[in-house]
C-alpha cells in the first residue's frame, strides 16, 4: 500500500511559486531601506519660512503686473495679503520690476510721469488719471497699464478681458480699453441695426 500524500503539505512546485513573490518582495523591501547610498545631512538655513499661502476656500489675493520681456507683454504676479485695487496695482507698476522679475528679463516701457497717476473703478470699468495728455502715451505703456488696471480688483467681478478701462489727462480721453491675452485693445461697440 503506497502512502498518501498529506493535503496539508503542498507539493514542491506550489511552494516555489509562493515564495519566490515573497523572497522578491524581501529584496525590493531591502534595496527601499538601504536609502540608496544619500546621506543623512543637518539642517541647512536657506532663510525665512514661505509666507502667504492661502486658506482653502478663500479667495486669490494675488496682484499681475505687466512688464515687458524678450518676447513681449508678460504678467508677473505678486502675492497679496488682500484683493487688490487698479490704483494700488498701478502704483507697484510704476516702481518697476523687482528682482526676480528683473532675473526673468522683465523690464518696465513706462515713462516717468510729471506726476502721480491715479485710478478710479466701477462697475466693471477703471479710468486711469494721468498727468500728461492721454494721447501722447505710447502704445506699449498703454499696454502695460491697461492690463495691470484691468487684472486688479474691479467692482462687478468681470473677468479682465472684460473690465473697460479708459485713460484720461488733459482732458483727453483714450479708450475705452480691454486687455485680451497680453495687449490693450480698443472696445468695439456693435453696430446699431437699422
Amino acid at each position: 500500500m503506497r502512502a498518501q500524500a498529506s493535503p496539508a503539505t503542498p507539493p514542491a512546485a506550489d511552494r516555489f511559486r509562493r515564495l519566490v513573490p515573497a523572497g522578491l518582495l524581501a529584496a525590493a523591501l531591502a534595496g527601499a531601506s538601504a536609502g540608496c547610498g544619500i546621506a543623512p545631512t543637518d539642517v541647512i538655513d536657506a532663510g525665512a519660512p514661505a509666507v502667504g499661502v492661502k486658506a482653502p476656500g478663500q479667495p486669490e489675493a494675488d496682484v499681475q503686473l505687466f512688464f515687458y520681456g524678450p518676447s513681449g507683454l508678460r504678467s508677473a504676479t505678486r502675492p497679496a495679503k488682500a484683493p487688490v485695487d487698479p490704483e494700488y496695482a498701478i502704483e507697484l507698476l510704476m516702481r518697476g520690476p523687482n528682482h526676480a522679475e528683473r532675473q526673468r528679463g522683465l523690464s518696465s516701457v513706462l515713462p516717468e510721469f510729471p506726476g502721480r497717476l491715479t485710478a478710479d473703478a466701477e462697475e466693471g470699468a477703471v479710468v486711469i488719471g494721468l498727468p500728461m495728455n492721454a494721447k501722447l502715451l505710447d502704445s506699449a505703456s498703454l499696454n502695460q497699464l491697461v492690463c495691470t488696471a484691468a487684472n486688479a480688483r474691479v467692482p462687478g467681478n468681470k473677468p479682465p478681458g472684460q473690465v473697460a478701462v479708459t485713460l484720461s489727462g488733459d482732458s483727453v480721453r483714450v479708450g475705452p480699453m480691454v486687455c485680451g491675452g497680453n495687449n490693450a485693445f480698443p472696445v468695439v461697440q456693435p453696430s446699431p441695426t437699422p
